[in-house]
């Protein structure tokens, strides 16, 4: 059995969005919904949430309209709707109204399992919309979202901007948007720095980049300077701990291409270089010595401590320290 779609539109009147990523689910909801007024530009679009649901009302939303207008239906959270909603929609999908198309959202598990058995089997459209956790996949998401505009971005740029902004993936995305809007030509490296570099998660990574490489004076300067700007020493320290963990990770898994080993450890082909180009002034022990100094910095900067901003500079000379004697 073949997916049926209106001709006019190109969509089919039952669509699953599968996945946790909020971001792309919406985005998937809106590509449909703005392909569907192509032929519509009517449409009625009715949002149905899992919280509060009455029994019935998806029925009650399925009825024609009094105009005879086309209808979108957004059934979010699938994978926490009750009994009520998940028993109208296997109604529903016994016998779809006319006029009609169905978007369903489900993020994860297996609550609403039937349903998506029964979408599936009604030959549904689905559109994925996976997590984007790792660092890989948000340099990935970065790259695709700059192509899309067609636009060129360096992989130090790609690098830069993860490194900055990643830890939303929606904050990332707008920042996609705005060197987009604002720049023109190849994004680099310095472009990213002008627009994102001052950001909390950006200086640390300066930091720790100047610390496992040794430089302790421009380690200190940078960790410094981000204190005088007002900086938080708690993030600091996290992504120094988040770097040494990166290069105990990458020595562990010994060699291979960066490739295979990346996808081993849930990193990106450019974290597994970097963090390879770095281990060649370490030893194990010594890499261990840096971890555990990070560790003792972390709970004096969370509480544990008189003195966080001292805490910090300590473990940054402590990580120097160790890198010169590996």
């Amino acid at each position: 059995m073949s997916e049926t779609v209106d001709v006019r539109s190109g969509v089919p009147p039952l669509v699953l969005v599968s996945g946790p990523e909020e971001l792309l689910a919406e985005r998937a909801v809106d590509q449909v919904v703005s392909d569907l007024r192509v032929a519509a530009p009517e449409l009625e679009v009715v949002s149905i949430e899992p919280f509060g649901y009455e029994p019935g009302d998806l029925g009650v939303q399925a009825s024609p309209s009094l105009f005879g207008e086309d209808k979108a239906i957004v059934v979010r959270g699938l994978h926490e709707a009750g009994d009520a909603l998940q028993q109208d929609l296997l109604a529903y999908l016994d016998d779809p109204a006319e006029s009609v198309t169905l978007i369903v959202l489900h993020g994860s598990g297996n609550r609403g399992k039937k349903v998506l058995d029964t979408l599936k089997r009604s030959k549904a459209r689905v559109i994925d919309a996976p997590a984007i956790r790792s660092d890989r996949d948000k340099a990935d998401f970065v790259t695709n979202e700059l192509r899309r505009a067609r636009r060129k971005i360096t992989p130090d740029a790609v690098h830069a901007l993860v490194e900055a902004v990643g830890k939303d993936l929606r904050e990332l995305a707008s920042a996609c948007t705005q060197l987009v809007d604002d720049t023109t030509g190849v994004i680099d490296h310095e472009v990213v720095d002008r627009y994102h570099g001052g950001k909390v998660e950006a200086t640390g990574f300066r930091v720790a980049d100047a610390a496992v490489s040794g430089e302790a004076g421009e380690a200190l300067r940078l960790l410094r300077h981000a204190v005088a700007v007002g900086v938080d020493p708690v993030p600091i320290v996290a992504v120094l701990a988040g770097q040494l963990r990166q290069l105990a990770k990458v020595g562990g898994a010994g060699r291979g291409r960066s490739g295979d080993v990346a996808r081993e450890l849930g990193m990106a082909p450019w974290q597994v270089d970097k963090a390879r180009r770095a281990l060649r002034g370490w030893s194990g022990p010594a890499l261990g010595r840096a971890i555990q100094a990070v560790a003792a910095a972390d709970e004096e900067v969370k509480g544990g401590g008189r003195d966080p901003v001292y805490a910090v500079e300590h473990a940054v000379l402590t990580i120097v320290r160790e890198h010169q004697s590996g």
